[in-house]
């Protein structure tokens, strides 16, 4: 790994492995970070041996191996094990990027420069806080998926699955073709909603893999107890899951389970450009904060640019497409090729994100979650790292906390280690709910570097250097 680079693209999903290759392969000195062992992010990265899912299981397995092989081929660095903790402007219109990196117990950071930067870090799924979701055997979908691809999960497991969206329906495929004992699927979405996204009907009839969603979603329904209109949810046991309450059009009922998966969708993570000073807004059709881009994602900041679902959740066929267009973006951008040639080569991309976003409109009103699911009561937790409940939060309002960060200084919440990654949207509807203002009024966390955990060792690995202690000085608070 060198100390300067024209571009750096952090993460390793579709979007940024595209976007890393298309940068080397116009010249540009190009390093690639992610958090992960292999390319990939989590939908491209491969099944660890001995798991639930098999290699030939993934989604696209094919094609995901190619386009991890040409990216290997390409010429870009490839830093796995690494964490982007800081970025900010340095000297001479670069940005320093402060990273950890290495396999546990060999640790250590360093400062990178670039001049320019790509935030391909993908989706989170969306905070579904409920009564006793902090209980030992309660998980998101996508961690359970995870789980599927690294571990082993018992077939003897009673399992349920509760909320909305398409990843829902493919891990529970993936139970069933896995023979995981699925006990039931509670569906969340909201009653009526389907006749309100008949207008967007012929776009998501032509969307890709449209056939093949609605097969597997009827297959699902076929072989697992499937439980419509779902309105209220709670899990309880002594020390673990063991049962599910449920509300469903009025009547209330309750199944046993030893895992619970929630899922209601995914929201751009957008921790590292909010922490930068990327420009954000509230996208009110899809209930998120996303960031501000134009048409190749280039952010509010010079020479910073979102690909994938970072720019706006959208799958990996758009992320894919997004990414190539940002790299294209950044070549012209660094003087590797002209406006002409840029936009030559942008058109079979853009193509491609047409084809992807097409039927957005319908999958947007569909996958919404109701309110009751975005927007805690009472005793349920918020804030997991801090303990902290949705009364808590609403006390704090009433006691006079006008926005995020007054709520963070009145109870805490939001000051653990994930930085409000798993509470900050959360937060900031219910401030908007109690003040009456919309969610774009209300904002979001206020974000200090380090943007992720790192240990003191880490930080006291920095070598001495200005650029050193340029990035120690933003960890500060001030």
């Amino acid at each position: 790994m060198k100390a300067l680079y024209d571009v750096a693209v952090i993460g390793a999903g579709p979007a940024g492995l595209v976007a890393a290759t298309v940068a080397a392969r116009h010249a540009l000195a190009t390093v690639l970070f992610d958090e992960q062992a292999a390319p990939g992010g989590q939908i491209y990265g491969p099944p660890t041996a001995g798991t639930n899912v098999r290699p030939g299981d993934a989604k696209g397995s094919i094609h995901d191996a190619a386009l991890v092989e040409v990216f290997r081929q390409s010429g870009a660095t490839w830093v796995p094990d690494a964490t982007v903790w800081s970025a900010g402007k340095g000297n001479a219109d670069r940005y320093e990027l402060g990273v950890v990196y290495g396999a546990p117990g060999a640790r250590s950071s360093r400062i990178v420069s670039t001049r320019a930067v790509i935030i391909a870090t993908g989706a989170l799924e969306r905070p579904f806080p409920i009564p006793g979701g902090t209980l030992p055997g309660v998980m998101t979908a996508a961690g359970a998926q995870v789980l599927l691809k690294t571990a082993a999960i018992g077939r003897t497991s009673r399992v349920v699955l509760a909320g909305n969206g398409a990843l829902l329906w493919r891990l529970a495929a993936q139970c069933l073709d896995t023979g995981i004992g699925l006990v039931a699927l509670f569906d969340t979405t909201p009653r009526g909603v389907r006749w309100r996204c008949l207008p967007g009907a012929w776009d998501i009839a032509r969307a890709p893999n449209f056939l093949r969603r609605v097969a597997e979603e009827r297959a699902v329904r076929r072989a697992v107890r499937v439980i419509a209109n779902v309105t209220a949810l709670g899990a309880s046991g002594p020390d673990r899951v063991e049962s599910i309450q449920f509300d469903a059009a009025g009547t209330a009922g309750e199944v046993s389970a030893d895992l619970l998966f929630l899922h209601q969708g995914l929201v751009p993570d957008i921790n590292l450009g909010t922490a930068l000073g990327c420009a954000h807004r509230w996208n009110d059709a899809r209930a998120s904060f996303e960031p501000v881009v134009d048409a190749w994602g280039g952010s509010t900041l010079p020479d910073v640019f979102f690909a994938g679902d970072a720019a706006g959740v959208a799958g990996s066929e758009a992320a894919e497409a997004r990414g190539e267009l940002a790299a294209l973006a950044v070549a012209n951008a660094l003087g590797r090729i002209d406006a002409k040639a840029r936009d030559t080569a942008a058109e079979k991309p853009r193509a491609a994100l047409r084809r992807a976003l097409r039927g957005a409109a319908f999958l947007d009103a569909l996958r919404r979650p109701a309110d009751a699911f975005r927007i805690p009561r009472g005793d349920t937790v918020v804030c997991r790292c801090e303990n902290v409940t949705a009364a808590q939060v609403v006390d704090a309002v009433r006691s006079g906390a006008s926005g995020p960060n007054q709520v963070k200084a009145f109870s805490r919440c939001g000051m653990g280690p994930c930085q409000g990654r798993f509470c900050g949207i959360t937060v900031t509807e219910m401030v908007a709910r109690e003040c009456r203002i919309s969610p774009e009024t209300a904002g979001y966390f206020r974000l200090r570097w380090p943007v992720k955990p790192i240990t003191l060792a880490e930080l006291a690995s920095l070598p001495s250097s200005p650029d050193a202690e340029r990035a120690i000085a933003r960890t500060t608070p001030h």
